[in-house]
């Protein structure tokens, strides 16, 4: 069997969920989150605060049933493909995290394992864990601490925020601050040694996403 056929595609697979928010969601908010997407993807071409060839800055998080997970105890049982990310009720986020679930099983076969980190609560991580059956570490970075390190943190605007609140979504909810801030999504591959392998970004367009054939394909190398 040929496992590049079994690899998902993000541009694929967000080309079908943007038809189908498209239909969803009233007009007046849909062109008001494009509009922010278009927006930071102007203002943040290069969201990367870290590159191929840098030492990832070891870190401590909670994860989503609450237990602390070190990245240096991690990196002990071998690579660490990191992803960046917003929180739950992003349906780009879940849609990522859907498809590097089902690349799982490839990503453990080159000796890594998936991280994925976001400024939401646990407990919205472990309903996320829940929903999509994820099976990979989703750690809670409150404040963003871990995240500037590696990429861009912006604050999330305040049209898209009452577009969510008059969709029914409270934002601050899922934070344990008031800040707005997000991560600009990222993904690293970070090697045992605790060197940075692959680091990419597809900016500050949300929407976008790095591919999971270029993460398995880092991964081979």
């Amino acid at each position: 069997m040929n496992n590049q056929k079994a690899i998902p595609s993000y541009q694929h697979g967000v080309r079908g969920l943007i038809k189908q928010l498209d239909q969803m969601l009233p007009a007046e908010q849909f062109a008001v989150f494009n509009k922010e997407a278009e927006e930071l993807a102007k203002q943040f071409e290069q969201a990367l605060k870290l590159q191929k060839g840098d030492r990832a800055p070891d870190f401590k998080l909670s994860n989503a049933t609450d237990q602390a997970v070190q990245l240096s105890n991690l990196l002990k049982q071998g690579a660490v493909v990191l992803v960046f990310y917003r929180g739950a009720w992003c349906p780009y986020c879940n849609l990522q995290l859907q498809q590097l679930q089902g690349v799982l099983p490839q990503i453990k076969a080159a000796g890594a394992q998936l991280v994925a980190i976001s400024p939401q609560k646990p407990d919205h991580s472990l309903d996320m864990k829940q929903k999509n059956d994820l099976v990979f570490e989703v750690l809670t970075d409150e404040g963003n601490q871990v995240a500037r390190m590696f990429t861009t943190v912006f604050q999330y605007g305040d049209a898209s925020l009452k577009a969510m609140k008059d969709l029914g979504y409270d934002f601050f909810d899922y934070y344990n601050d008031q800040s707005k801030e997000l991560p600009a999504p990222a993904t690293f591959i970070i090697e045992p040694n605790g060197v940075i392998s692959f680091a990419a970004s597809e900016g500050g367009d949300y929407r976008k996403r790095v591919e999971p054939a270029a993460i398995l394909k880092a991964l081979k190398h």
